[in-house]
């Protein structure tokens, strides 16, 4: 009987053959337990034991053989825009969970989200020959890049939406994400509200700034005018445009939307640099509900993300699409509202323009 020791001392790789040896199976057998893909056509005691012999030995799959044999690679490309972002990650993990189960490993890259960036990348990763893409980094001026990608491997597009090119994606309402902030705002009793808005070339920003104007309209709000918009979502822009709608909107708002939560966190900072109270004087709700956001003082108020789910449902549609399955639907998951000390009922009565109150 083979063992660890003579495989030591041999210096050589365990092989299959050492394996099938070692539980007395056929070398094809063998192979189909270990094989991800086809190790439900072996009962689960047998693949068990296969299993464990193969890591006893040391055993390792010549991923090359495989690759020529089956023309993947058992790798998937995901790109993201900020690695740093914790928003991030859950999503990532979503996604890693997901595909080790079919044996495929993830590779990693992110674009400072900058398009020159994402192309060149895609371009690396199809001469890797990846088996696959997804992309969590879309603009909407990257909408040729990602096509012409698609028309080689199987694409996925997830947390950002790109509704100008024809392939799957995973999202999450952005629209309903808006919608329900403006919602609570009226229920408090708010009446003259504004918002915080994200690049306008990521779906998302653009899909929530539509959801809150439109709820805001229904309910009777009045909404101030948006002066500017962020070149990138941080609490730095988030910081700089609170600032722009308190020193130049013709009037003042008693909450606030930021459309992500760390453009939230600098709508904070900016309020109080400029001495007002969060919510006393002004509520502010943000959207993505990151760690960390509960234990701010105040917790904000934001719209929970599913990033584990969009993950891991981007993944699901990517092994459907390299499974070749004839229809794959795109997936749209819900956000949730997640109210905080950040939002409270306005002291008073509503403000007016030019920040009077009336009794």
């Amino acid at each position: 009987m083979t063992t660890p020791t003579d495989l030591t001392i041999s210096g050589k790789r365990a092989t299959l053959a050492d394996v099938a040896r070692e539980v007395g199976l056929s070398p094809s057998t063998v192979s189909r337990a270990l094989d991800p893909g086809r190790s439900s056509m072996v009962n689960s005691a047998t693949r068990e034991r296969i299993m464990e012999a193969a890591g006893r030995l040391g055993y390792r799959p010549d991923v090359q053989a495989r690759s020529l044999m089956t023309g993947r690679t058992q790798t998937i490309a995901v790109i993201a825009a900020d690695l740093g972002n914790t928003w991030v990650t859950p999503i990532v993990h979503g996604i890693a969970s997901r595909v080790s189960v079919e044996g495929i490993v993830p590779i990693i890259a992110e674009t400072n989200d900058d398009s020159a960036v994402l192309a060149n990348l895609i371009d690396h990763m199809l001469s890797r020959r990846v088996d696959g893409m997804i992309i969590l980094a879309a603009r909407l001026p990257d909408a040729a890049v990602i096509s012409s990608a698609a028309r080689i491997v199987p694409l996925v597009v997830a947390a950002r939406g790109l509704p100008a090119v024809d392939v799957p994606s995973v999202t999450v309402d952005d629209r309903l994400g808006g919608e329900v902030v403006a919602e609570h705002f009226a229920d408090l009793g708010h009446q003259v509200v504004a918002q915080l808005m994200g690049p306008p070339d990521v779906s998302n920003f653009s899909l929530r700034r539509e959801g809150f104007s439109a709820a805001a309209k229904r309910r009777g709000l009045r909404e101030l005018p948006i002066l500017g918009e962020a070149a990138l979502p941080t609490q730095e822009e988030g910081r700089r445009l609170m600032h722009q709608l308190l020193t130049d909107a013709t009037g003042r708002p008693t909450a606030v939307f930021a459309q992500n939560d760390p453009m939230a966190v600098g709508a904070i900072v900016a309020l109080r640099e400029l001495g007002f109270a969060v919510p006393d004087d002004i509520s502010i709700a943000g959207s993505n509900d990151m760690p960390l956001t509960e234990v701010l003082t105040p917790g904000l108020t934001t719209v929970r993300y599913p990033g584990w789910e969009v993950g891991h449902a981007a993944a699901a549609v990517a092994i459907r699409l390299l499974d070749r399955a004839e229809h794959v639907d795109s997936v749209i998951l819900d956000p949730v509202l997640v109210p905080r000390a950040s939002t409270t009922a306005p002291l008073g009565a509503a403000t007016l323009a030019g920040g009077e109150n009336v009794d």
